[in-house]
């Protein structure tokens, strides 16, 4: 991943059955899909890679590099957004979600 302040540096595509996902994201783009465990794969574009996780609920979320992560943060809530969770070490990156005031799911990355 690019860690460049402000970049999108990761993308996940979410939703019920993972199997159909990834056949469809292979069949239609021509990415990459590595199964990475139960429920999650890794997407590999030619440009930004990215991740398919199975979830009830179908989603579409960016992620965005931050240099600091605690003070994206801060300012998430201080512009009107909310954060739905909090700073969190997944083993190669630290990341946190927020909700734009639309209610639009952003993942923020520290670099």
């Amino acid at each position: 991943m690019t860690h460049e302040h402000g970049i999108i540096g990761h993308f996940d595509v979410t939703g019920p059955e993972l199997e159909s996902l990834s056949a469809f994201y292979t069949g239609v783009l021509g990415w990459e899909v590595t199964p990475r465990g139960p429920g999650y794969a890794q997407l590999t574009t030619p440009q930004l890679n990215g991740a398919l996780a199975e979830t009830p609920e179908p989603s579409l979320t960016i992620g965005v590099v931050v240099e600091d992560l605690d003070e994206a943060l801060a300012r998430t809530v201080k512009m009107g957004g909310a954060v739905v969770m909090p700073a969190t070490d997944n083993g190669w990156v630290t990341k946190a979600a927020v909700k734009d005031p639309a209610g639009n799911t952003v993942t923020l990355i520290q670099k």
